[in-house]
């Protein structure tokens, strides 16, 4: 059924409202089935057909009592309604695309604002993490019959995380903990549960990795760092497993950075055992990032000669790549990145009283922990970035 066959789409005038965007956006379907109504005069009964929903329990989700809580049923109010799927958490919906191109602009486009948009998408982002709802599960609608896996899951699972990763540009760890968590924990159960090639299975695997480094920075920016070491670990055993070195290496750099606070030796190690593992094979711009997250863990641990030939070879990895992309979590490492290290002059004892200035209060002071070298869509400001010649 196309879209201008529903006879219960909502219209786009209608969802452009304010109060039907938050409504939508903290999956309050009572309150939009009671603006529709009002709005528009779509009866309880027309909409209790189109979603197969009770007439009766329209009703009562619309005094307020009760939610629609599944995945399934959010999937079918939205594409009987014709709610576009960004609105709600999903991701575009058959009836959004052309009939001939899959990967086409959606027809139907809600007009926002600019602030009021991101406003909606915090508010949305945050309930989505605290109740666990339709952003942290798999769509079914990707997997072949049978319980054997489509060869195409794994890449769009790769971009699923990509615009999730989105989200650290607005929300804390805090807020995002659960999100990547259930990501990570739906593709781990799907592993176990349906049926796949060997290629697919190792593609899915890479993707369980990049998932579990996800998950492992909202916990560590959180303050969960057991629960981000674990996530670590579990990463770097997982991409090893799917023959994946470059999340590898990322998954021992992680680990580096975290133990930089309290042990810069152990910090310097991952590190180096990051580079070790994932070059000289990797991608030149994983390379650059992780020759930089190995500049971090020296200047941590005070080794201002280190420091150096790490950026320099970051530098030159840099100035090396070609123009193919690169994977969207090695993405944020460009020229500007490593140009912030930059400064006129260079003293060795800036880098001990930065070093002295981390020691033991690694938790308690957020605005260098807000600096994760690699971290996907970093919140750092320009004050917090160690540099060259910062510190006196």
């Amino acid at each position: 059924m196309t879209m201008d066959q529903s006879a219960t789409a909502l219209p786009c005038g209608f969802l452009e409202r304010e109060d039907v965007a938050d409504a939508l956006a903290a999956h309050d379907f009572g309150t939009v089935f009671r603006l529709a109504k009002d709005a528009i005069g779509i009866s309880y009964s027309r909409i209790a057909a189109a979603c197969d929903i009770k007439p009766e329990r329209v009703g009562t989700l619309a005094r307020g009592v009760g939610r629609i809580a599944s995945f399934e049923k959010i999937s079918l109010v939205a594409d009987a309604l014709r709610i576009p799927g960004h609105m709600v958490g999903l991701a575009p919906r058959d009836w959004e695309l052309t009939p001939t191109e899959e990967n086409a602009a959606p027809v139907r486009r809600i007009a926002t604002t600019r602030h009021g948009d991101a406003v909606r998408r915090r508010k949305f982002f945050k309930l989505t993490a605290g109740a666990g709802l339709a952003v942290s599960l798999p769509d079914s609608a990707c997997i072949a019959p049978h319980g054997q896996l489509s060869s195409g899951y794994p890449e769009y699972l790769r971009r699923r995380t990509a615009r999730l990763r989105r989200m650290d540009d607005i929300l804390g760890g805090g807020d995002t903990y659960r999100v990547y968590l259930g990501e990570y924990q739906a593709t781990k159960r799907m592993l176990r549960e349906v049926r796949c090639t060997d290629t697919t299975g190792k593609q899915l695997l890479s993707v369980l990795a990049e998932q579990a480094q996800q998950a492992g920075w909202a916990a560590f920016d959180n303050g969960n760092h057991a629960d981000a070491s674990s996530l670590y670990h579990e990463s770097y055993q997982v991409a090893t497993e799917a023959g994946d070195l470059s999340l590898a290496g990322n998954a021992l750099a992680f680990l580096g950075y975290q133990k930089s606070g309290g042990t810069p030796k152990g910090g310097v190690e991952d590190a180096s055992g990051a580079c070790l593992i994932a070059t000289p094979s990797a991608p030149l711009s994983v390379q650059a990032l992780l020759r930089e997250r190995l500049a971090w863990a020296y200047a941590v641990a005070g080794d201002a000669t280190e420091t150096e030939r790490a950026l320099d070879a970051a530098e030159t990895a840099l100035a090396s790549a070609d123009d193919s992309p690169p994977p969207d979590w090695a993405a944020w490492v460009d020229h500007d990145e490593l140009s912030g290290w930059q400064t006129p002059t260079w003293q060795p004892e800036r880098w001990r009283k930065l070093r002295a200035s981390l020691t033991g209060s690694w938790i308690s002071q957020p605005v260098w922990h807000r600096y994760v070298p690699g971290s996907a869509s970093p919140q750092r400001s320009a004050s917090s970035k160690p540099t060259r010649g910062s510190l006196r």
